[in-house]
C-alpha cells in the first residue's frame, strides 16, 4: 500500500470512527446542552473525514470516493486507533476518550500544518481550529466531572483506567510513519508524546484523578490486525444503507 494513502486513511478513519461513536449520543445525552455539544463535535469529525478520505481517494487513483472508502470497506481495512472504536458505555468514558484523543490531535495537527504536502497542511489547518475547541471543552468537562461528586469521580477514574492501555498506540511508530517523516509530510507520532504527557498529567491532576502506571500499545488498529469486534458491530449500523442498496444516493 502506498504510504501516503495509508497515512491519509489513518487520519480519516480516526475522525470517522470517533465521529460515529460520538453521534450515538444524539438524543441520549444526560443534558440538552451536552446533547448539542456532542452532536456538533461529531459533525466536525465527519467533516474532517470527508477531507482526509477525499484526498486518500485521489491519491489511490482507483476511482473510489470518500463515501466508498467510508461505507464500502470491511472491518479489517480500517486503520483507526482501537481506542476510538470501543463502545461508549457511559458519558464518562465518552468524555475521557475524547480528551485523551484531543490532547494528541492538537499537537499532531499543529505539526501537520507545516507538512511538505500542501493538501495535508490545508486539511490540518482547518481541522486544528475544531480540534482546539474540542480539547478546551473535553478537558474542562473531565476536570468538572473528576472534581465533582464522589460518584462522578469514581466513574471518570474508571474510564481513565479502562482507556489507558489503548493510549500507547497513538505513539507507536511504524514504516508508514517513517516514510511520512522522510518525505516531510508528517513527524513521527512518538514526537507528540512529551506534549501529550504534560497535557494529560496537568488535566488529571486538576480533575483529582490518578494516572495508571505504565501503558500498553495496542497496535492492531493501525496495522489492520484488529483485536476487537467493536468496529464490526459499529460498521454494521453505519454501512447498512450502502450495503443494502449499493450505489444509493439522495
Amino acid at each position: 500500500m502506498d504510504p501516503l494513502f495509508a497515512f491519509l486513511l489513518r487520519q480519516g478513519d480516526n475522525a470517522l470512527v470517533l465521529g460515529h461513536r460520538t453521534s450515538e449520543w444524539c438524543g441520549a445525552a444526560p443534558a440538552l446542552e451536552e446533547d448539542i455539544a456532542l452532536a456538533n463535535t461529531a459533525l466536525d469529525l465527519i467533516g474532517q473525514t470527508q477531507l482526509w478520505l477525499g484526498y486518500a481517494a485521489e491519491v489511490e487513483g482507483a476511482g473510489r470516493s470518500a463515501n466508498d472508502l467510508a461505507f464500502l470497506r470491511d472491518v479489517y481495512d480500517f486503520r483507526n486507533l482501537l481506542m476510538l472504536e470501543v463502545p461508549n458505555q457511559d458519558f464518562g468514558r465518552t468524555l475521557m476518550r475524547q480528551f485523551l484523543f484531543d490532547a494528541f490531535q492538537v499537537p499532531w495537527l499543529t505539526a501537520l500544518c507545516a507538512s511538505s504536502d500542501q493538501r495535508v497542511a490545508e486539511i490540518a489547518a482547518k481541522s486544528l481550529k475544531e480540534a482546539t475547541y474540542h480539547l478546551d471543552r473535553s478537558s474542562e468537562t473531565v476536570i468538572a466531572l473528576g472534581d465533582g461528586t464522589e460518584d462522578s469521580n469514581r466513574r471518570m477514574q474508571g474510564a481513565l483506567d479502562y482507556l489507558w492501555p489503548y493510549t500507547g498506540e497513538m505513539f507507536a511508530d511504524d514504516e508508514v510513519d517513517r516514510a511520512m517523516q522522510a518525505a516531510g509530510v508528517a513527524p513521527l507520532p512518538s514526537d507528540m508524546r512529551e506534549r501529550w504527557d504534560t497535557s494529560v498529567r496537568e488535566t488529571m491532576q486538576a480533575a483529582c484523578l490518578t494516572l495508571p502506571e505504565g501503558d500498553f500499545a495496542h497496535s492492531g488498529g493501525r496495522s489492520g490486525v484488529r483485536h476487537t469486534e467493536h468496529l464490526g458491530h459499529m460498521l454494521a449500523t453505519m454501512q447498512v444503507l450502502q450495503r443494502s442498496y449499493p450505489g444509493a444516493s439522495w
